[in-house]
């Protein structure tokens, strides 16, 4: 039986996705608590919340990516994918996450930047490493939202444009953070490190808010379908939180678009 809180599907009947989704609910519970305690750092140590050089970094990296492999484990047992494909995929991800947060940890207790950072081999080495990381993700989060369309997933009312919507707003944020990464690249290699690191500010609020949208959705049609409220009302419900969160996601991306240089 899995650890973890969240609700889940009905329980598959082979190993391998109980094993893989139990190496993710820890892997995501210990990026939360690594968060958490970067936050206390922070809160101790002082320091800019901004900037390259932050323990903002670490802190906001850690439980952003611990949240995202909770949710994604979990919302994707509602996915019709294959019990391997998905305990591999999962498996990746995990990796991947850790690798990302790893990175960026390191960096911050080494007080240099973790991305857009090539001053020295092993700088750039972290950097690269960083964006080619970003790069696995988005290939596996794009293959479990292939799935989301190309099967009706399961789950209660709601679940279905929940989990479809969830994962159409998460690969804006990331192709928004491919973007950043992308431009802030060119920058550095042109000899313009400052004007790279500033680059990324547009960004950041359209990649941050987009990313959650697959805990967000689902968990809510999730909690309505634990109310006494009718499969009609639970709909629509659903379907203004859905609206609410994409005009969102279109204004955060407007005001990119207007500051983006």
């Amino acid at each position: 039986m899995a650890t973890t809180t969240f609700p889940t599907a009905p329980a598959r009947t082979h190993e391998l996705p109980r094993m893989a989704d139990r190496l993710c609910h820890a892997t995501g519970a210990l990026l939360i608590l690594s968060g958490l305690f970067h936050l206390a750092v922070l809160v101790v140590d002082g320091g800019p919340w901004d900037g390259p050089v932050s323990w903002r970094k670490p802190a906001t990296f850690g439980l952003s990516f611990g949240l995202t492999l909770l949710a994604v484990t979990w919302v994707t047992s509602y996915l019709a994918v294959g019990a391997r494909l998905r305990s591999v995929l999962l498996a990746v991800f995990a990796a991947d996450c850790v690798a990302e947060a790893g990175g960026i940890t390191v960096q911050a207790w080494r007080r240099v930047p973790s991305h857009l950072d090539m001053e020295t081999g092993f700088d750039t080495a972290v950097s690269m490493t960083l964006a080619a990381g970003g790069a696995v993700l988005v290939a596996v989060l794009s293959a479990f939202a292939l799935a989301s369309f190309r099967h009706r997933p399961t789950g209660p009312t709601g679940m279905p444009l929940a989990l479809r919507s969830g994962f159409a707003i998460l690969l804006v944020g990331l192709f928004s953070g491919a973007a950043m990464i992308a431009r802030g690249v060119h920058l550095t290699r042109t000899g313009h490190q400052a004007a790279a690191y500033a680059s990324t500010a547009p960004l950041k609020p359209l990649h941050g808010i987009s990313l959650h949208a697959v805990l967000v959705l689902p968990a809510l049609a999730w909690l309505l379908s634990r109310t006494h409220v009718s499969e009609p009302a639970r709909t629509r419900v659903l379907r203004a939180a859905v609206a609410c969160y994409a005009l969102a996601v279109a204004a955060t991306a407007a005001w990119a678009v207007a500051t983006y240089r």
